[in-house]
């Protein structure tokens, strides 16, 4: 729910025209909870355009995400949002910003993206700058990585992400 509101923020913030569109997986276009934030944030009359764009995943984890197979993929799903002249478009998941070129390209420079890897990034760092934890530029950093499935494309596709290499991730179990 915090990413939630995190990306609705400021997707109110940039809208000039008070039309949002939100594209996420099946599940989270079906809760709908985007589009209810949106309303709660947002003046009234303020649009919502949702879609889910499920193979917009596989095509981050093969990293296709800037090929003309991403591209005739997002021409599809988001030529919606180009005729419902929404200006902010929400990116609901976090494989969907290793796309943000394709998309960007498929619904124009009128568009505003939201990026939930850089929201949640932003709030990562305020919420540990409230806490004094964030730490200063000195010093090796270690990441470590843990996943509840053993997703074989998860390495690839946080090195991607983060732009540099990624060693292993540890499976477990959260039961």
């Amino acid at each position: 729910r915090r990413a939630i509101l995190q990306n609705a923020m400021p997707g109110v913030a940039a809208t000039a025209n008070g039309k949002i569109g939100i594209i996420g997986t099946q599940a989270t276009v079906r809760s709908g909870a985007y589009e209810k934030k949106l309303r709660e944030l947002g003046p009234s009359g303020l649009e919502t355009h949702s879609k889910p764009c499920p193979l917009f995943v596989p095509l981050a984890e093969e990293g296709w995400e800037n090929d003309e197979t991403a591209l005739m993929v997002a021409e599809k799903y988001l030529a919606e949002f180009r005729e419902s002249a929404v200006d902010v478009l929400i990116l609901g998941c976090t494989h969907y910003p290793l796309l943000k070129n394709t998309i960007a390209r498929v619904v124009g420079n009128g568009v505003t993206l939201v990026d939930s890897a850089e929201e949640t990034a932003r709030e990562t760092r305020r919420m540990l700058a409230e806490r004094e934890l964030l730490r200063d530029g000195d010093g090796e950093r270690k990441m470590s990585f843990y996943l509840t499935d053993g997703s074989d494309a998860f390495v690839s596709v946080a090195s991607r992400f983060l732009g540099r290499p990624v060693g292993e991730a540890e499976v477990v179990d959260i039961v």
